[in-house]
């Protein structure tokens, strides 16, 4: 028998700023299967401090993603990877590879910048891919991490298509059958 590598995929944020948009990171990534967030810099739990998050860590985090998956402030965000991932940053950089043409590595760490800045360099450096999403403008970052998390989904094929992950993905106000 032969040992097969589960998909795994984490995330780092660059330094955000939102606790809006970090709450709305948990909820894609407790949808998209994410296991861990770090995040480094000093804004958001500054900020999270005076946020009104209704018992969540944020209102944004509507599926209580918080309660299951780690959010961790980190130094250096490299260094939260298992050897065997790839980072791949999500940056709007000359060269970057497309997302649709994009073949997402079945371990990754995926980082992000902030929402009002890049990745710094030394990060883009380190990366053994860039990404970037073919629009006109950029995405806010909550948005970005939801296209790239659908699209690492989108492009599996062992995903289920079947009534029991529609069902077990409803929430209250969705109940149609």
């Amino acid at each position: 028998m032969t040992d097969t590598i589960r998909p795994k995929a984490i995330i780092g944020l660059v330094n955000p700023k939102s606790p809006t948009n970090v709450g709305s990171v948990l909820r894609a990534a407790g949808c998209f299967g994410v296991e861990e967030i770090f995040y480094s810099g000093e804004r958001y739990a500054r900020a999270a401090k005076y946020d009104k998050g209704h018992g969540r860590t944020n209102h944004s985090d509507t599926n209580n993603a918080s309660q299951y998956i780690a959010l961790n402030q980190s130094e250096n965000l490299l260094s939260e990877r298992d050897p065997a991932m790839k980072v791949v940053c999500v940056e709007l950089v000359e060269g970057a590879t497309a997302l649709p043409c994009f073949v997402h590595p079945e371990q990754a760490l995926y980082i992000f910048g902030p929402e009002d800045g890049s990745i710094p360099q030394a990060i883009i450096d380190a990366a053994d891919e860039v990404v970037f999403m073919p629009t006109k403008g950029c995405l806010n970052l909550a948005a970005t991490v939801n296209v790239l998390l659908y699209d690492r989904v989108a492009k599996q094929t062992d995903f289920d298509t079947n009534d029991a992950l529609i069902r077990q993905s409803r929430d209250r106000n969705n109940q149609l059958i």
